[in-house]
């Protein structure tokens, strides 16, 4: 069996997997292809991959013939008739490919016969801890997201006591406590920064507490237990209390870091421009929801948009400004997903029942199986095989 590394976007730094993750899959003697540079943006050299025991190769060569195709964002796909074998299995492609958002992108997929596996779709599971690609990204995002707002911030972080002055603390609010909300929470209090959280979930208040922040409570909040670890929809009433008790929040922030999304939809506005114009000028707002609208108005995807004297960035991909250790831990969750589909032996044992492999299965072999995209968006193809 083979698997390929193929190279990402220019925008994108990170790799699917660094060479020493290639090591562990030719124990399973499996054969390793990396296209030409495919980890140049994580300073993994071809010589590194081919000194772990890879293969590189062109792109085309890699697309033609692998069994599994590694990317983390969508690729092109060659025509089924360039593949030199009539009877070889449509490709499979293990990624980060948001489908809920992306209904054009699964059809293209299903219409091409290929299959697809998107691992943000994976349930929020104890087991599916060691393949979480959303928390070790969002680890390093939300890391990331308050060193930058620390490097624009005109002012101090820590209190300072000075013979020509005291320096108040910065005074921090994060706005959704999932693991980029906890590790910013927790950076943030590293730095010598007084921290407010907010967050739907009273179930994380210990959590915020321990990390010495203060968490912000609104009660009435839609029960969040039966969303597999993600966000949802509030009622109106809850919306306009929790819209008043941030309002105070955001008036007396420095700095606010924002991480509220909805898969599939489109990311709440939780700071409106009234909020904006009560902030104090020189404050950053570091927008990790961007790439789904984000929680404020004004914020521009990979933009940063300067509104009275309020820097707002919009950044969503944090992770790939850190790309070594995030390619790494990428990586690894890749191996521990791979022992659902391959055994130790390398051959093929994927079980279609298992929920780590259903949940996380959108295309196969050119049906659309997975039951929230078609219950989102119903295409051709997505009639029972």
């Amino acid at each position: 069996m083979i698997i390929g590394v193929l190279r990402e976007p220019s925008f994108e730094t990170r790799v699917s997997l660094l060479a020493e993750a290639v090591v562990q899959l030719a124990k399973k003697n499996l054969t390793v292809y990396v296209e030409t540079g495919a980890g140049a943006g994580a300073f993994c050299t071809d010589a590194d991959y081919e000194n772990a025991g890879a293969q590189i190769k062109p792109r085309s060569e890699v697309l033609a013939v692998s069994d599994i195709l590694l990317a983390i964002h969508p690729v092109e796909q060659l025509p089924a008739s360039s593949r030199p074998l009539a009877e070889k299995r449509s490709p499979v492609f293990i990624g980060v490919y948001q489908p809920l958002s992306n209904p054009a992108l699964i059809r293209a997929w299903a219409q091409r016969g290929d299959t697809l596996f998107s691992l943000d779709l994976l349930p929020r599971t104890t087991r599916a801890q060691a393949m979480d690609v959303l928390s070790s990204q969002a680890n390093i995002a939300g890391y990331k997201s308050v060193l930058l707002a620390a490097g624009m911030y005109p002012r101090y972080f820590p209190m300072f006591m000075t013979a020509a002055g005291s320096i108040a603390p910065a005074r921090v609010l994060v706005l959704g406590a999932g693991v980029a909300g906890l590790q910013a929470v927790a950076t943030a209090r590293r730095l010598g920064a007084v921290v407010e959280v907010f967050d739907t979930r009273p179930s994380v208040k210990e959590e915020v507490m321990s990390l010495g922040a203060k968490f912000v409570e609104v009660e009435g909040a839609a029960d969040a237990s039966k969303a597999g670890g993600y966000a949802v929809e509030q009622s109106a009433v809850y919306l306009q209390q929790q819209q008043q008790r941030i309002a105070d929040s955001v008036a007396k922030s420095d700095v606010i870091i924002t991480t509220a999304q909805i898969p599939g939809k489109k990311a709440p506005v939780l700071i409106n421009v009234d909020m904006l114009n009560a902030m104090r000028k020189g404050s950053v707002i570091i927008d990790l929801a961007a790439a789904s609208g984000g929680n404020t108005p004004l914020t521009k995807n990979n933009e940063t948009v300067l509104y009275n004297g309020v820097s707002i960035v919009g950044h969503s991909n944090l992770a790939a400004t850190m790309p070594a250790d995030a390619s790494k831990l990428y990586g690894r969750n890749i191996l521990n997903f791979l022992q659902l589909l391959i055994d130790k032996d390398g051959a093929w044992i994927m079980n279609p029942e298992d929920e780590l492999v259903k949940g996380s299965c959108v295309v196969y072999e050119g049906k659309i199986v997975n039951e929230k995209i078609k219950q989102q968006d119903p295409v051709p193809g997505t009639e029972p095989a």
